[in-house]
């Protein structure tokens, strides 16, 4: 096996593409054409409807140009609507569609039942544990 098989960027790299397989293969068999990405967004837009494109881009940790590709391509599946802000015209604030709503709502448990397969072989223990590291790792690296 070669060195960088073992190493943290190495790992991390294949467990996101482990983790982006299931999810689209879950989504999908669940019916919906959504990446992990375009989720995040709808998961952030429905903790803080209203949010400009700025602020969403910061919530699921994305450049600015990447959400607004995002945001575009949800408003093209009807899931959000984007209106000008009132405090600042340049910005454009948004929200859930009913749609959106409805959507979201049909896959959190979906995206929640999925989590343990992206991680599949380890206990309970190890699993919390990993989560945990993990957490700590991307505060520790973002400043968070």
């Amino acid at each position: 096996m070669p060195a960088a098989a073992a190493m943290p960027g190495h790992l991390i790299r294949r467990l996101h593409q482990i983790s982006t397989q299931i999810f689209l293969q879950r989504v999908r068999e669940a019916g919906y054409d959504l990446t992990p990405v375009q989720f995040a967004a709808l998961d952030a837009l429905r903790d803080c409807p209203g949010i400009d494109q700025a602020g969403l881009a910061n919530a699921i940790a994305k450049d600015r140009a990447t959400i607004g590709a995002v945001v575009d391509r949800l408003e093209q599946k009807g899931l959000l609507t984007r209106a000008v802000s009132d405090q600042d015209k340049r910005a454009r604030v948004l929200a859930l569609s009913d749609e959106g709503k409805r959507v979201i709502a049909s896959l959190l448990p979906v995206v929640e039942g999925l989590q343990h397969e992206i991680l599949a072989g380890l206990n309970e223990e190890e699993y919390a544990a990993f989560v945990a590291l993990a957490a700590k790792a991307a505060r520790e690296a973002t400043g968070e």
